[in-house]
């Protein structure tokens, strides 16, 4: 059952008699209208084939029909005008800037836990936090070098952060072949409109995980670290290595000797300066953490610790983009930068609340319930779009752990004209900018749009069967 509710159409203006195009969806209407249903099948046909040719694929846990897919790409852009594209990345600066602020006082000063603008519990006991951070200086003072910040737009045309993701954000990399594929595929478009690139994230990433190496130093060596080809996302973490020109390392291709990190190469060992691990937390050093991992490098948190090598993302950002945490981050930016949120936080619910669990209870088969660590669109409840027994088994699952969860009002994300086997419908979608942080504030205009595919459906994520397409910023 689809969820009934309003939403704001990204390509049509409201109003009875008949549709009226938004200025900036214009020109593609009219290649649109233009284009023979025969040529639209022929280039999506053809954008398979050279994805699957690229080895543009994500694994799915626990899929037993194959491990490999494709993310479905859909070749009808999603278009934001520039003066709006503006705006936002004033909001993201300001947001991104205020989760690295609270980072670096969460594990030094903690000024916005004394001045109780957010309770010490949620942070100090939040399984995210790791005490192994505290008074640690950090470069440029910057703990989520790479942020991924996920917006959706209400039926009210405003926009909506709906997640950060400081840890480990991915699908930059389907951003960037979604851009390559549509100039391939449709050249004619980009001459009818000036559609701002993105293809130097890759450079603008080099410089970011650069600025935050150890010191001062002019050439530092730069590893991308991954969990190895059987993570969801390495054909990313090959990808990104590989636009860089820097090396992909797994934990077995690193040590550490006499206080430094070293690559194994067969020239002999390369000190490396910077690791943009694609690694989580606890599976880093096994000296540390998990003992049992093979994914990370013993003795990696001395090296850390003393200043000799940089890790992007830090350490312990996990406390910052806890669901449970997100409530608070409007009250950050009063905190640290003295000045209003520009980016709107939906409306949320914390279940370790009594009141909040009460009213949560009441309304449950209405809400959005999710687990405050959860992602990937796993482990989340859509209430509207739930049957009644799969609404009470939730209930249960709440009851026996308030605190593990959130609820949100059902937000009726936007449409965009996409293509599906019965020809061009409207999909919801959300959009994920990545924002990089060292000395200041970098990104390319737009990001990933992602598209659930599944008429009605407000779940975006790949994993959950949902695709994604190119996103213009256009003057």
């Amino acid at each position: 059952m689809a969820a009934q509710v309003q939403h704001y159409d990204e390509m049509n203006l409201p109003g009875a008699g008949g549709r009226r195009v938004r200025e900036h969806y214009g020109p593609l209407v009219e290649w649109l209208a233009a284009m023979p249903p025969e040529r639209v099948a022929e280039k999506r046909r053809e954008a398979d084939l050279l994805f699957h040719r690229v080895g543009i694929t994500f694994a799915v846990y626990g899929d037993e029909a194959g491990s490999e897919r494709l993310i479905p790409f859909d070749t009808i852009p999603r278009i934001i005008p520039i003066a709006e594209w503006e705006i936002l990345a004033k909001g993201l600066t300001q947001r991104v800037t205020a989760l690295n602020h609270f980072l670096h006082d969460i594990y030094h000063e903690q000024r916005i836990l004394k001045a109780g603008v957010i309770p010490s519990e949620q942070v100090l006991t939040n399984e995210a936090y790791q005490v192994s951070m505290i008074g640690l200086e950090l470069p440029n003072h910057v703990y989520s070098h790479i942020a991924g910040i996920d917006l959706i737009r209400h039926e009210d045309g405003s926009y909506y952060v709906l997640e950060d993701n400081l840890r480990t954000p991915s699908g930059v990399s389907y951003m960037l072949e979604n851009r390559k594929m549509m100039m391939r595929l449709f050249p004619e478009l980009f001459a009818t409109q000036s559609v701002l690139p993105v293809e130097h994230y890759p450079g603008l990433l080099l410089e970011t995980l650069r600025a935050s190496a150890p010191g001062e130093m002019r050439e530092p060596t730069v590893v991308v670290l991954t969990p190895g080809q059987h993570n969801s996302a390495y054909f990313e973490h090959a990808f990104l290595a590989q636009q860089m020109g820097v090396e992909l390392v797994e934990g077995a291709d690193l040590f550490v000797k006499d206080g430094r990190v070293y690559m194994r190469t067969t020239g002999g060992r390369q000190r490396v300066d910077v690791i943009y691990r694609r690694v989580d937390d606890t599976y880093l050093d096994p000296l540390t953490f998990r003992p049992d991992s093979f994914l990370g490098v013993p003795g990696l948190l001395s090296v850390y610790r003393a200043g000799n090598v940089s890790l992007a993302n830090a350490l312990g950002t996990g406390v910052a983009d806890d669901k449970s945490t997100y409530p608070y981050v409007p009250d950050m930016v009063r905190f640290y930068l003295s000045e209003e949120p520009i980016l709107k936080n939906v409306p949320t619910w914390q279940l370790k609340k009594p009141d909040d669990l009460a009213h949560v209870m009441d309304n449950l088969a209405k809400l959005v319930v999710k687990e405050v660590q959860g992602s990937g669109g796993y482990g989340m409840l859509i209430g509207p779009t739930s049957a009644k027994k799969e609404v009470e088994a939730y209930r249960g699952r709440i009851l026996a752990n308030p605190a593990n969860y959130i609820a949100q009002p059902t937000l009726s994300l936007s449409t965009c004209p996409t293509f599906v086997e019965q020809g061009i419908a409207p999909r919801h979608i959300d959009l994920r900018p990545f924002v990089l942080s060292s000395k200041d504030v970098k990104f390319v205009p737009g990001g990933l749009t992602r598209v659930a595919l599944k008429e009605g459906s407000l779940v975006v994520n790949s994993s959950q069967g949902g695709g994604t397409k190119d996103t213009w910023v256009v003057e």
